[in-house]
C-alpha cells in the first residue's frame, strides 16, 4: 500500500459494526472458477498463503526504512497452527497488516493485487531488492479450495484491527476485529474431505516442498512448542566462496530426495536487465524414466525463493533432460495460477543461457576428467545425441562432445572423438567414415569393413538406434563430410577401390546381369565390390538411399518409409561362391545360389529373412549338389 495511507486518518477509519458486502469486481461464477479450476493441486493453497504472509513481512521491512518505529523489536516470522477440534489451520504473520479499507480493497476485489500496487510505489534499488511474490491478486482465494469459510484478522501498527470473513460464495463481511498485535492471521475452516491438512507431517512436507527457502522463518506451533520448518535461507543465494563441495552435494541430495551424488555442478548469478540465479547439477546416475520423452523433465523453478514447479520443461530442452537443479528469478512470466510458464523472450533468454552453461560444464568435465566424462557418456550419451537433431544452433558444440567406438579402438570402449579421428586421418582422405549396426560385434564383423580394414582406413562404429538420425543431421565436421561405409556413394567406393576391379567388372558382366534379373524386386542392381575381401556378398544402400538399418527401425516402429529404395548387391569376384555362380549355367541352380547370396548378405546386415524355410531348403539343396560333384561348394 502507498506510504501515504499511514498518514491518512480517513483511510484507517473502522466501522463499529460488521458490514456485509458483495465482491466488487467479479461475479459468484468467476469466484467459483478461481476456487475450483485455477489450481491443479489442492495443496497449492498453503504455498499461496505463506507467500502472501512473506510479502506482508517484506512490505513492513521496506516501510520501516522510512519509519523504523513500525518494525519494533520482534523478529519477522510466519506461524502455522492447527486446531483439530475446530478443524482449522491458521497462517499468521507479523508483517505490515491491513486496515479496513485495505482489507476491502485487497481481499474483497478479485484479481486486485495489493502486492502489485505496492511494487508500483517502489523504484530503483528498492524495487530490485523487494522479495515480493504476488502479481495477480488471486492467490488468497486458493484458501477456498480446502476451506468452506475463511476468517482474516489484521492490524496495521497505527490502526485498529479489522475482521474479514467469507464463505467464498460471492459475499463477505468486514468489521472491527479483536487483535492487539501487528500483522495478519488467516484462519481456514477446512472441509471434511480436506482434514488431511491438519496433520503436522503433511504441513511439514508442504512447507519443505514449497517454502523451504523463503527468507522469513516459518514456525509451526503445537501444544506450547515451536519449531521452525524451513531453512529460512535459500542455499543458492549464498556466496559461492562460502560453499564447499560437501555443501553442494548435500543440497543435491535434498533436491533429488536421494543419496546419490552429483558428478559436477554450475552455480551462477546473473545481474543486469535480466536477473536470476541458476544452480545446475549433472547427476552420476540416470533416472528410471530417462528415455521416456513423454515424461515431463526439467529444472525446478522458484520465483523470489518460492517454489513454483518441480519440472519447468520450458527452461531446458528435452535433450538435456538428465540435468537437475533450479532457477530462481523474479522476471519470469507465469500464468495466473503460477503453475505454468508463459513463453516469451525472457524465458527464451534464460533457456539459452542454461543450455550454454550445461555445455560449458560438459566441456570442462571432458577436458579435466576423462574417466568421469566416459562414465557420463555411458549413462547419458544417447540423450545428448538428441541435441544434434533438435538444436542446429548447438550442433557444432555437441558434436565435439560425442564419443564413438572405432574400428581401430579396443572392443567395448567409446572414447574416440571427431577431433581424434581427424587427427589420425591421412591428408588425402576425403571423408569421415562410419558404419551403423545393431551391436558392436555386428559392426566389427560387418563385410563392409573388410576393404576399409585392408586399406587402413578408420571407421566409426555407431550402435545406438538414434545414431541413424544423428548422421542424417550431422553432415560434416570441421569441413569434412560424414560418409557411410555401407553406402554405394562414388567417394566411398573410390576410397577402397582396387586396380583389378575394372577387369573383374568386365569378366563378370554377364553374370551380374543374370544375378540382377534373378533377384528382381529385391535389389536395384548387382556389381563387383571393391570393399569385400573375405565375404562373398554384401548389400549397400544407394548413394542417396536410406540405410537398410534405418528402414528396419522405421518398420519396427510401424512407420512408413518415404525414402525406401532397393539395395545394391555387391559381390566379391575372388570368392569361390561367386566363381561357382559365374560357372553355373542351369537357371534354377543359378537363381537358388543368387537368393542364398542375397539372404546371407541380408543376415549379415542384421535383417530378417522373408522366407526362412525357403532359405534353409536352398542351402540344403546346394550342399547336397556340392557334395555330389567337384569342385565342392564352399559356403561362408
Amino acid at each position: 500500500m502507498p506510504l501515504s495511507n499511514l498518514r491518512n486518518p480517513k483511510a484507517m477509519t473502522i466501522d463499529t459494526q460488521p458490514e456485509k458486502k458483495e465482491f466488487q469486481a467479479e461475479t459468484q461464477q468467476v469466484l467459483r472458477l478461481v476456487i475450483h479450476a485455477l489450481y491443479s493441486h489442492k495443496e497449492i493453497f498453503l504455498r499461496e498463503l505463506i507467500s502472501n504472509a512473506s510479502d506482508a513481512c517484506e512490505k513492513l521491512r521496506f516501510e520501516a526504512i522510512a519509519q523504523p518505529q513500525l518494525l519494533g523489536s520482534e523478529d519477522l516470522a510466519i506461524r502455522l497452527a492447527t486446531d483439530s477440534a475446530a478443524g482449522t489451520i491458521s497462517i499468521k504473520d507479523n508483517g505490515i497488516g491491513m486496515n479496513r479499507e485495505e482489507a476491502i480493497e485487497n481481499l474483497g476485489t478479485i484479481a486486485r493485487s495489493g502486492t502489485k500496487r505496492f511494487l508500483e510505489t517502489l523504484s530503483g534499488d528498492s524495487a530490485k531488492d523487494a522479495q515480493l511474490i504476488g502479481q495477480f491478486g488471486v492467490g488468497f482465494y486458493s484458501a477456498f479450495i480446502v476451506a468452506d469459510k475463511v476468517t482474516v484478522l489484521s492490524k496495521r501498527a497505527d490502526a485498529d484491527a479489522v475482521r474479514w470473513e467469507s464463505g467464498g460464495e460471492g459475499a463477505y463481511e468486514v468489521g472491527p476485529g479483536e487483535k492487539s498485535d501487528r500483522g495478519t492471521e488467516v484462519v481456514l475452516h477446512l472441509r471434511d474431505e480436506d482434514k488431511e491438512f491438519l496433520e503436522e507431517s503433511r504441513l511439514r512436507q508442504l512447507v519443505r516442498k514449497y517454502s523451504d527457502h523463503l527468507g522469513i522463518p516459518i514456525v509451526f506451533e503445537s501444544e506450547g512448542k515451536s519449531e521452525t520448518l524451513n531453512q529460512a535461507k535459500a542455499f543458492w543465494t549464498r556466496p559461492k566462496a562460502e560453499l564447499k563441495d560437501e555443501d553442494y552435494q548435500a543440497f543435491f541430495k535434498h533436491l533429488v530426495h536421494g543419496e546419490d551424488e552429483a558428478r559436477a555442478w554450475a552455480h551462477n548469478k546473473v545481474e543486469g536487465s535480466l536477473e536470476y540465479t541458476s544452480l545446475l547439477y549433472l547427476p552420476k546416475k540416470a533416472p528410471f524414466d530417462l528415455f521416456d520423452r513423454e515424461q515431463r523433465a526439467g529444472v525446478q523453478l522458484y520465483v523470489k525463493r518460492v517454489f513454483i514447479m518441480d519440472k519447468a520443461a520450458e527452461l531446458l530442452p528435452p535433450w538435456l533432460r538428465f540435468m537437475r537443479g533450479l532457477v530462481d528469478s523474479s522476471d519470469l512470466p507465469l500464468n495466473v495460477s503460477r503453475e505454468l510458464l508463459q513463453s516469451n523472450k525472457t524465458v527464451d533468454k534464460i533457456r539459452a543461457a542454461l543450455v550454454k552453461r550445461t555445455l560449458d560444464l560438459l566441456e570442462e568435465l571432458a577436458a579435466g576428467d576423462a574417466s568421469g566424462y566416459a562414465e557420463f557418456w555411458s549413462t547419458f550419451g544417447s540423450v545428448l545425441k538428441e541435441g544434434i537433431i533438435e538444436d542446429p544452433a548447438q550442433r557444432a558444440r555437441i558434436a565435439k562432445l560425442l564419443r564413438f567406438r572405432s574400428s581401430t579402438s579396443p572392443v567395448g570402449t567409446a572414447s574416440v572423438t571427431l577431433a581424434d579421428y581427424l587427427g589420425r586421418m591421412p591428408s588425402d582422405q576425403k571423408a569421415i567414415y562410419y558404419l551403423t549396426a545393431d551391436t558392436e560385434s555386428a559392426a566389427r564383423n560387418s563385410p563392409h569393413l573388410e576393404g576399409f580394414r585392408v586399406k587402413g582406413i578408420e571407421v566409426l562404429l555407431l550402435t545406438d538406434r538414434i545414431d541413424e538420425w544423428v548422421v542424417s543431421h550431422l553432415h560434416e565436421h570441421e569441413g569434412k563430410p560424414l560418409a557411410s561405409a555401407a553406402s554405394a556413394a562414388a567417394d566411398v567406393a573410390a576410397a577402397i577401390q582396387t586396380p583389378d576391379q575394372l577387369a573383374a567388372e568386365t569378366t563378370f558382366k554377364d553374370s551380374l546381369q543374370r544375378l540382377a534379373k534373378a533377384l528382381e524386386g529385391k535389389v536395384e542392381s548387382a556389381r563387383v565390390s571393391s570393399r569385400l575381401t573375405d565375404s562373398p556378398a554384401c548389400l549397400v544402400a544407394g548413394e542417396y538411399g536410406m540405410s537398410l538399418r534405418m528402414g528396419r527401425i522405421l518398420k519396427q516402429a510401424g512407420q512408413s518409409n518415404p525414402f525406401a529404395s532397393l539395395p545394391i548387391l555387391e559381390v566379391n569376384p575372388k570368392h569361390p561362391l561367386i566363381e561357382r555362380l559365374k560357372e553355373t549355367e542351369d537357371s534354377g541352380t543359378f537363381a537358388d545360389l543368387g537368393l542364398v547370396l542375397f539372404d546371407q548378405a541380408l543376415l549379415a546386415e542384421g535383417g530378417e529373412l522373408e522366407d526362412p524355410v525357403g532359405f534353409v531348403r536352398r542351402v540344403n539343396k546346394l550342399i547336397v549338389d556340392g557334395l555330389a560333384e567337384k569342385p565342392k561348394i564352399i559356403l561362408s
